[in-house]
Parts: C-alpha cells; sequence; structure tokens
C-alpha cells in the first residue's frame, strides 16, 4: 500500500468513559501509538488517504469517521457493536485472568493463559477486518490495533 493509504491520526471518542485503569490506558496509549508508526488502511471506494480516524460508538454502532489531513470529511463507516460484545466479554475476562496469574502463577500457567488472550484478540482483529472487507483493506496489526481501541472504547465506570 502506498504511504496515502494509512490513518495518520486517531481520535477516541470516549463520552461515557469515566475512569480506566493504568493497565486499560497504557494499552490504549501502546496501540495508538503503534498504528500510528505503522498501518496500512485504504478505504474500497478510491478516497484515499492519508486519513484522520475518529473511532466512537454511536446507538449502538461503532464508527469509523474519516476525514482527509484537510479535515474535508470522507467517509463514515459503522458496524453494530453486538458483533463484537461476546469477544470482547471473554478477552476482558481473560485479561483479568492474566493480570490475576501474573501475581501468584508459574511461568507456564502465565503462558497458557496469554495465548489464549492472544487467541482471543486475533479473533476479534479478524472479525474486524471481516466485517470491514466491502469498505476497508488493513493489514492484520491494524486490525489487532483497531480491536484494542474497540475493546477500550467498550469500557464503562
Amino acid at each position: 500500500m502506498s504511504d496515502d493509504n494509512r490513518i495518520l491520526s486517531i481520535n477516541l471518542d470516549e463520552k461515557s468513559v469515566v475512569r480506566r485503569s493504568a493497565q486499560v490506558e497504557h494499552e490504549r496509549k501502546v496501540a495508538i501509538f503503534d498504528l500510528l508508526e505503522d498501518n496500512e488502511f485504504a478505504l474500497c471506494n478510491g478516497e484515499s488517504g492519508p486519513y484522520k480516524l475518529n473511532l466512537g460508538i454511536e446507538e449502538n454502532r461503532l464508527v469509523f469517521n474519516l476525514r482527509g489531513e484537510d479535515d474535508a470529511p470522507i467517509d463514515k463507516l459503522t458496524l453494530p457493536i453486538s458483533v463484537f460484545r461476546r469477544i470482547v466479554k471473554d478477552y476482558f475476562m481473560i485479561c483479568d485472568s492474566y493480570f490475576e496469574a501474573i501475581k501468584t502463577k508459574t511461568p507456564s500457567q502465565i503462558e497458557a493463559i496469554d495465548m489464549a488472550r492472544r487467541g482471543l484478540h486475533n479473533e476479534g482483529a479478524e472479525v474486524l477486518k471481516d466485517r470491514m472487507a466491502d469498505d476497508v483493506e488493513m493489514d492484520k496489526p491494524t486490525a489487532r490495533r483497531l480491536f484494542t481501541l474497540v475493546c477500550v472504547l467498550h469500557i464503562r465506570a
């Protein structure tokens, strides 16, 4: 993909988020940093980027509001948030198990939980990538980082 087919900046519309744990805040910062450093994201409708992305949740829909470098509106893509509900719930549960395990469990037990955590994360990224395939071409690392941000948006105080 060309340099134009990428996300230039990202903003999370977090109106309903009041407070997050330090671990979640760290994951959010890392996902945004990594996403902006290296991503492949291109609209299938031919509108080239780079894109400014505002990612949020409105009326039970995940909203990708895309603008150009000049802030001109390009596209608004939506997905039902229900598509992610089970995966995000399972992912949060396994993350909780992982953070508890690193306090008391053996390295092999931690590794097993971490493998399951990464598997769920990959599953969520694939669902995101598949559901957006008609509108967006993205690589797997970009889908993974965006799924991390979808999870962050699911957290309610």
